[in-house]
């Protein structure tokens, strides 16, 4: 069993009208409803919090899940604000508000294959061809590995235990990530060459982000593209609209 921590904070760039993407309008309810509504329909989960602006959420969300925690800062503070609010005695499955595509299926698949590996962080990526199989037309962006073309996933399975050590370097790679001068002092010029010539493989991917944090961390290659398509922009919007529409009719 995990608990979860949905992400759901301000969006100052929003293109939806909203300060807060997680509760923008798909077929008559807030986005952020369809993911709580999987977890709580996924049997590996037990507490579910969300993390964001309190006096919005909380009239939204506050009969579904077990905590509203009020976050106002940044994607890292809002998590260890979070995972404090939850407890550290479960590893936590942290998910961002926008993706509303998600399954049951879906995530049991990757909560069991991360609980199998025994790693403190996990991080799923779907492979492309994949992806446009089951989403076709809809704008992602991919990586160039040695084993193939993957999109990464907006979900992590962490264990609480090692956020401490990690929130540092992680606000370095989130701040930085634009910016390949930048990203080659935390992750190395070798992991950014190899990157660049697609020779880098997913084993050295994942030692160098080990050795980075100082814990274990593991790519899950999925076979599940519900796990990967946010909504960030209008076309995405628009797409998991329809897409959700059709799966309710069918």
């Amino acid at each position: 069993m995990v608990n979860a921590l949905i992400l759901a904070g301000e969006d100052h760039n929003s293109h939806f009208g909203t300060r807060v993407k997680g509760i923008v309008d798909i077929n008559g309810k807030p986005m952020i409803q369809y993911i709580i509504s999987v977890m709580k329909n996924c049997k590996m989960i037990d507490r579910i919090g969300v993390v964001g602006p309190y006096e919005v959420l909380y009239p939204l969300l506050g009969e579904m899940v077990d905590e509203v925690i009020d976050g106002r800062g940044s994607i890292i503070e809002n998590v260890m604000q979070g995972a404090k609010h939850l407890g550290l005695n479960r590893n936590i499955l942290i998910c961002t508000s926008d993706v509303p595509m998600l399954t049951v299926e879906s995530l049991e698949d990757f909560l069991i294959r991360c609980e199998h590996t025994k790693a403190d962080f996990c991080y799923p990526i779907i492979e492309k061809s994949l992806n446009e199989a089951m989403f076709p037309g809809i704008e992602r962006t991919y990586t160039r590995m040695k084993e193939g073309t993957f999109t990464g996933g907006n979900l992590f399975y962490v264990n609480p235990k090692v956020l401490n050590k990690c929130c540092d370097q992680a606000q370095k790679l989130i701040a930085y990530r634009k910016n390949v001068f930048k990203m080659a002092r935390v992750l190395g010029w070798e992991i950014l060459v190899l990157l660049l010539t697609r020779r880098l493989t997913i084993m050295h991917a994942e030692k160098r982000f080990s050795q980075i944090f100082g814990i274990e961390a593991k790519a899950i290659i999925s076979n599940y593209p519900e796990l990967a398509n946010d909504v960030d922009k209008m076309s995405h919007l628009l797409y998991a609209r329809q897409y959700l529409k059709n799966k309710q009719i069918s």
